[in-house]
């Protein structure tokens, strides 16, 4: 795996330039957490509604006005691999199916057991002017902090550890989140002028935790969420997630396009 933003999905990676995609260069280290969140438990879900929900939330967080913090699971064991990949690479290096390609970059993440979430963070919000590696590695010390809050001890690299190409859990890159000595957490980022969306993957240590007892966590230790709101899925985000796995995550034309 690179370093570069562009890269694997344990890196601080920006996804694929498109319309109205801004590069960022802001560095800021605090952010305020005074702000109300909007929550989203999805549940388990089909792969190809997984991505799409995240791409339609990216789509709709400006209008919303308000960061969202979702938590979602899945039906089936599938894998997703990154915006920029070539999906003949990819399929040579697992069994698993489906091979969806998310909407932000990275590399190959097995998913099956793993807990998965996204941010999205409006265009207003100050985390939106950070760039790459920080909200990186803010991602990373929100997560690191919930473990904390569950009585894990776990720490952000500070270096990087080469993998295979595309292998994600293999190696992991700076500010991933390690559990003595290997990687359970890493995430991928596209960030545009409707906003940034964060998707990260969590492969819980074996230490006997509950998955909603980490989840109470995440939102616990954020003070800005301690009591988020619900997010109401209207009709029309509804219709646009539905469009969106059908039409694209959905389709061997969009997953095999490079």
């Amino acid at each position: 795996m690179r370093t570069q933003p562009n890269s694997a999905d344990s890196a601080p990676a920006n996804d694929a330039p498109r319309a109205g995609d801004e590069s960022r260069t802001t560095s800021r280290s605090s952010l305020p957490r005074s702000e109300s969140w909007l929550l989203l438990n999805s549940g388990p879900c089909a792969p190809a509604f997984n991505m799409a929900m995240d791409e339609a939330l990216l789509e709709a967080v400006a209008s919303l006005g308000q960061p969202v913090l979702r938590f979602y699971s899945w039906t089936e064991p599938a894998a997703t691999f990154g915006y920029f990949q070539h999906y003949a690479e990819i399929e040579r290096t697992t069994h698993l199916r489906p091979l969806i390609r998310r909407p932000t970059g990275g590399g190959l993440v097995p998913h099956d057991a793993d807990w998965t979430y996204s941010v999205v963070i409006p265009p207003t919000h100050p985390w939106h002017a950070l760039n790459a590696v920080d909200s990186y590695r803010r991602m990373h010390e929100w997560v690191r902090a919930a473990f904390a809050r569950l009585g894990v001890a776990t720490e952000l690299a500070d270096c990087c550890r080469k993998s295979a190409p595309g292998q994600c859990f293999v190696g992991w890159e700076k500010f991933d989140v390690l559990w003595q000595g290997r990687k359970i957490a890493g995430a991928a980022q596209r960030r545009n002028k409707l906003g940034l969306l964060i998707q990260g993957s969590v492969q819980p240590p074996p230490v006997g935790l509950a998955r909603k007892g980490w989840e109470a966590a995440m939102v616990s230790v954020e003070v800005g969420i301690a009591s988020p709101a619900g997010l109401k899925v209207t009709p029309e985000l509804q219709d646009r997630v539905t469009g969106l796995a059908k039409e694209r995550y959905s389709s061997a034309a969009y997953n095999e396009r490079r």
